[in-house]
């Protein structure tokens, strides 16, 4: 089974779990003993770069397990099959991958070309579990390079496609605010606490709590700040994302730092954008294009109003795509490219109209009518294609 089926195996736990979720917080308003931490809009973006972030990683996949696959075959060291597929061996590469991922991670705030990447996780100024399966459609394209060490030592592609999957799917159940403190597992594993703490903007949680299953490396290599009562945890990126495009969502950082780098006068400074951490520019930069300093005391929940009608006909649009996603990654090992491609294509374009309909920049009768073509010409791809794996 691969690694996509797996994902769509998990999806409706996923949901089942953001149910419960949102019943319980929902349940805790109405006693205003808690609240409830999701917005219709932000669920369903967060989701929807979730599904962008599948999808592309089926195409990323072949790169990115390629170079790894290459390098364990060429200098991997201990290449012992039988210890590595033994119960201990799995345990020790999936602490060596938890080790790689807490450097990814901290080079994901610390480097401006990776939080390129990885801020579309942070975006959100909500935190629930919906918040986990917002993830970026461009980290593979440098992550690889954090797990490499793993390849030399020998841990095989086999056991290393295993403990990601393992470290990715322990990571969902830490994003609510409906679990508190947990005493000694706090000061252990990456926990709820912990990563509320990693995700808020507040000058003292900021850059902390990198840990993916274990916050020991935090405690180890001084990043770890424990949750404070005395200081709520404000979500979401200090230059806030403020829309509900997932394509704008993936590219504004990116364009940021494009735009900086072409407007430095200096070769040096162009590099260098893209290498500091996040929110360096150059001098020549900032003094002609400012930026206005953060104040979280500022900052505002985006939450464009949704009419009732324009809600239901997004939960219908939104149910639609989450079965062609599923669709697409339980039979993505078995299509062409070119067919994977083009019904990647159009789930893409389906998401962008969802966003641009839940933003208040399409109506939903227009939506309906571009919605209705874009199902029309992928039902005639099916019928039309040659071979079509959809109709085997």
């Amino acid at each position: 089974m691969s690694a996509p089926q797996v994902i769509v195996l998990a999806m409706p736990v996923f949901l089942l779990l953001i149910a419960l979720e949102f019943a319980w917080g929902l349940a805790r308003e109405r006693r205003r003993s808690g609240r409830n931490t999701y917005r219709l809009s932000d669920l369903i973006n967060s989701i929807s770069l979730g599904m962008l972030s599948q999808l592309s990683g089926v195409f990323s996949s072949l790169l990115t397990i390629g170079i790894y696959s290459a390098v364990y075959a060429s200098v991997a060291l201990f290449p012992d099959q039988a210890f590595w597929h033994s119960v201990p061996g799995v345990l020790l590469a999936l602490l060596f991958y938890d080790f790689c991922y807490y450097w990814l991670h901290r080079g994901g705030h610390r480097v401006a070309l990776l939080w390129a990447a990885h801020s579309v996780h942070h975006q959100s100024q909500h935190y629930n579990l919906s918040t986990a399966l917002r993830q970026t459609s461009s980290g593979a394209l440098l992550g690889w390079l954090f797990y490499l060490p793993m390849a030399v030592v020998g841990v095989p592609p086999l056991i290393f496609g295993i403990v990601a999957l393992i470290n990715l799917l322990y990571q969902f159940w830490v994003h609510t605010e409906q679990i508190g403190r947990l005493g000694w597992f706090d000061r252990v594993f990456c926990s709820p606490s912990n990563h509320r703490v990693h995700h808020a903007v507040n000058d003292r949680y900021l850059d902390k709590n990198y840990g993916g299953i274990l916050v020991l490396w935090d405690r180890l290599f001084g990043t770890f700040e424990a949750e404070a009562d005395a200081e709520p945890c404000v979500y979401g990126t200090r230059r806030p994302l403020n829309s509900w495009d997932p394509l704008w969502a993936n590219a504004q950082v990116y364009w940021a730092l494009l735009s900086d780098s072409w407007r430095a006068q200096r070769w040096s400074d162009k590099l260098r954008v893209w290498l500091m951490p996040p929110g360096w520019r150059p001098a020549d930069v900032a003094m002609r294009w400012p930026q206005p300093k953060f104040d979280i005391a500022q900052l505002e929940i985006f939450e464009p109003p949704l009419p009732a009608a324009v809600a239901w006909f997004a939960c219908a649009h939104f149910a639609t795509l989450l079965l062609g996603v599923a669709l697409v990654l339980w039979h993505a090992s078995a299509w062409p490219a070119s067919e994977l491609a083009l019904w990647s294509l159009l789930l893409l374009l389906s998401c962008w109209l969802l966003g641009a309909l839940l933003q208040g920049r399409l109506g939903w009768r227009p939506a309906l009518l571009v919605q209705t073509a874009t199902l029309a010409l992928t039902l005639a791809l099916v019928i039309s294609w040659p071979g079509s794996g959809a109709l085997q």
